[in-house]
């Protein structure tokens, strides 16, 4: 049954637009327009909402379950800065991780990223002194290809007409990075295989390793960070806190428990949507938040899909990356314990970060080729105050579907013996992963509870337990579908499938979508503000 936050809440007959998703796509659009005076409608099917930014409790801790930090936030005139603080009116804070944010290792040798781009590149240098001029060219394309992102993104939201005259002229400086792979990219400036595994450390945030990701990709995040990363005071689940007061003042609404049946279309018009209960919404303008694949596969009408030929879309795109989290409650704080804010990355001694993946997919009993380690009670100024003389720690790594697609249909929290002794058997090698950098923490975790992509599944509705949606490899940035509109007429698209991975695309995905429904270019208005 839909419930809000407030008790009997007035669900109204109609609204200006309905979300479908609560991620952030939907916040950063429902925010956006909720600030225009738009009467917003939020719907989603999870008992909380904020898709990857919300957090869960058990035992007596909380974990926050997608963001492990946030670039750009320590810099007040950045776009990104300016958009997080209109869509929740300044009230949510940050709190900056320090010099290291990220620890890359590989094998026992770790090599530290530091913010600020001049002891960036110092401290590269200190590792690789003979490749000096190679870590200044990288650094200098990372800014190049940084900045075509702008007009290719802005090329999304523009009328048809108009992007198909401009579109060719944004969009070429995009496409010179974009098509090449992140290792030939590396290749062409150093042979140095260390080198180009350290400076692909962070190629867990978006899922694919260098030799099958677009390099603009790579670029996009390398830059994200360089100033350091940041972390929501309060914790994740802050963002849904500062955000929804916007919505509810021009009389929007978050409902959660509130699945979606099917959008409701008209003479190839969106006017509303139907929920698994039988409900009926209607709406000027309806918008899916809810992933392209889930989208164009199970919310819109079979005889609508095949008019437009949807499923022929779909065809050109891959899911990406599986992951399973594990997520450790400990008895001590975070000085105490000894944990840092800094995140670590554990990668194998031997091998580039391909030949990891395809060792591990091959036969998963290899080793991990990626642990990533999170310490969310470290990184949280005030999550002491909530959870006095307790820590957390997030572990992640990556997975293949097909090892839990045995155990596809069945229910969440009841899989049976042998799923929960494999979710065991990861949770013990994680759980290794860690003590061989922290040993003293034997016997210091009291709750570990791991998630499987049939648990991303079940909460997200990505078909395969896919972390960021679609892929991305030098293709995706090629397919001219996954932007804002669509073929049906009031129907939008948001979320990271339309922009990229991650919360930072999510939110301006939802800038993108809000400008393409309402015709204004809100990227220059709130950052000229």
């Amino acid at each position: 049954m839909a419930k809000s936050y407030k008790q009997n809440p007035k669900i109204e007959a109609s609204y200006d637009a309905i979300f479908i998703g609560s991620g952030m796509g939907s916040l950063a659009g429902a925010a956006i327009l909720s600030k225009e005076g738009m009467r917003v409608l939020i719907l989603e099917q999870h008992y909380t909402p904020g898709g990857y930014t919300h957090v869960f409790k058990r035992k007596g801790y909380e974990w926050d379950v997608g963001i492990h930090y946030i670039g750009e936030m320590q810099r007040k005139h950045s776009a990104m800065y300016k958009v997080f603080d209109y869509i929740n009116d300044g009230t949510l804070k940050w709190a900056d991780m320090g010099e290291v944010y990220d620890r890359i290792f590989l094998g026992e040798n770790h090599y530290d990223l530091v913010k600020g781009v001049e002891p960036f590149k110092k401290q590269m240098k200190s590792y690789f002194p003979e490749e000096a001029g190679a870590i200044d060219a990288y650094v200098d394309l990372i800014f190049k290809a940084g900045r075509t992102v702008g007009p290719y993104y802005i090329n999304k939201a523009l009328p048809p007409l108009v992007s198909r005259i401009l579109g060719p002229f944004l969009s070429r400086g995009f496409h010179k990075y974009s098509d090449q792979t992140t290792h030939e990219v590396l290749r062409k400036l150093t042979s140095n295989e260390d080198l180009i595994r350290v400076l692909c450390g962070q190629y867990g945030d978006y899922g694919l390793p260098p030799k099958k990701s677009s390099f603009s990709m790579h670029a996009t995040v390398v830059k994200h960070y360089f100033d350091g990363g940041s972390y929501p005071v309060g914790g994740s689940s802050q963002i849904v806190k500062t955000i929804e007061p916007l919505i509810e003042a021009s009389g929007g609404m978050i409902l959660v428990k509130a699945p979606v049946k099917e959008v409701t279309i008209e003479n190839n018009r969106a006017i509303g949507v139907e929920l698994e209960d039988g409900k009926r919404i209607s709406a000027k303008q309806v918008v899916s938040g809810a992933g392209i694949v889930s989208t164009f596969k199970h919310l819109l009408p079979k005889s609508v899909v095949r008019q437009h030929k949807l499923r022929e879309q779909l065809t050109r795109v891959e899911p990406s990356a599986c992951h399973a989290g594990l997520y450790l409650g400990l008895k001590g704080t975070p000085e105490e314990l000894g944990l840092p804010k800094t995140n670590y990355w554990l990668y194998p001694e031997n091998g580039d970060h391909d030949a990891c993946v395809d060792r591990y997919l091959k036969n998963p009993e290899e080793d991990f080729p990626v642990v990533y380690i999170s310490f969310p009670a470290s990184k949280d100024p005030d999550f002491q105050n909530r959870y006095p003389g307790k820590s957390t720690i997030d572990i992640i790594t990556l997975v293949p579907y097909d090892l839990f697609g045995r155990w596809e249909g069945s229910s969440w929290m009841n899989r049976g013996q042998e799923y929960e002794e494999l979710k065991e058997r990861l949770t013990d090698r994680l759980i290794e992963r860690l003590l061989e950098h922290f040993p003293h923490l034997k016997g210091k975790i009291k709750h570990k509870e791991l998630s499987t992509p049939l648990s991303t599944s079940f909460f997200t509705r990505y078909e395969k337990g896919e972390i960021y949606g679609v892929d991305h490899s030098p293709s995706r940035f090629r397919q001219k579908f996954l932007q804002p509109r669509t073929p049906i007429k009031n129907f939008y698209l948001t979320g990271q499938d339309t922009v990229t991975a991650g919360v930072g695309g999510a939110l301006f995905s939802g800038l993108l979508t809000a400008s393409a429904m309402t015709g204004t270019n809100f990227m220059k208005k709130i950052t000229e503000d």
